[in-house]
Parts: C-alpha cells; sequence; structure tokens
C-alpha cells in the first residue's frame, strides 16, 4: 500500500486469540452496511496468518460515512481450534460501529477467547 493510501479513510480489523496468544488465522468475517432496518452486506472475508485481511474491508469510493456492522464468526474459529471436544461458548461477534468521517482510518480490532471478547477503535 502507499503512502498516500495509507493516509485515505479506510477500514481495516485485526483478530488476536488471546487464549493461545496468537493472530487468528482464517477467521470469517462479513461485513454490513446498516440502513434503518435493511443489512446490506459488503464482503464475507477471512483472515490471513496475522489475523488481518489481505485488504481494507473499506476504502476509496466504497468508504462512506454510516452504520456498519462486522461479524466475526468466532465459534467456527474455535470449533476447528478446539482440543478437548467441547463446543466455544461464543458463536458469532457483532460489532455495529458508525463512520462519520470516511476520510479517516477505522482499525477495529478484536481480541478473542472461547469466553470472552473486547473490541476498540484502534489506529
Amino acid at each position: 500500500m502507499s503512502a498516500e493510501q495509507q493516509k485515505a479513510g479506510r477500514l481495516t480489523t485485526h483478530v488476536l486469540d488471546t487464549a493461545k496468544g496468537v493472530p487468528a488465522r482464517d477467521l470469517r468475517i462479513e461485513l454490513y452496511r446498516l440502513d434503518n432496518d435493511k443489512h446490506q452486506k459488503l464482503k464475507d472475508v477471512r483472515t490471513n496468518d496475522d489475523g488481518r485481511c489481505d485488504e481494507p474491508l473499506l476504502a476509496g469510493e466504497t468508504m462512506q460515512t454510516g452504520q456498519y456492522e462486522l461479524v466475526f464468526h468466532v465459534g467456527d474459529y474455535f470449533q476447528v481450534k478446539r482440543d478437548n471436544g467441547n463446543f466455544a461458548f461464543l458463536d458469532q461477534v457483532p460489532l455495529r460501529f458508525g463512520i462519520s468521517d470516511a476520510a479517516q482510518h477505522y482499525h477495529v480490532p478484536l481480541l478473542v477467547s472461547p469466553f470472552s471478547y473486547s473490541t476498540y477503535r484502534g489506529s
């Protein structure tokens, strides 16, 4: 990514498996734009070896103000990674957030274990 692209508005995410202390590799993420009762699916991606997406979820013309939702499929991730045959406590983790300035970088990291998660607006 060029220096110009890094300064432009974009949406990115990063998922860390805090139970194992590693990036959450191959975790499915869906991105929706919310408009009243409508959910418009924009992306369906999987994380890479670093727990990130290979490209921004939104950038350029697709980066617009509005309400969005990321759905992290952590149940599927932890079922594949299960060690003792038990099902994961968490299934899908939906994160709703707003983009008020399409020229800014919005980074939404997810720190997740089989039993809890946290997030924040990163940089």
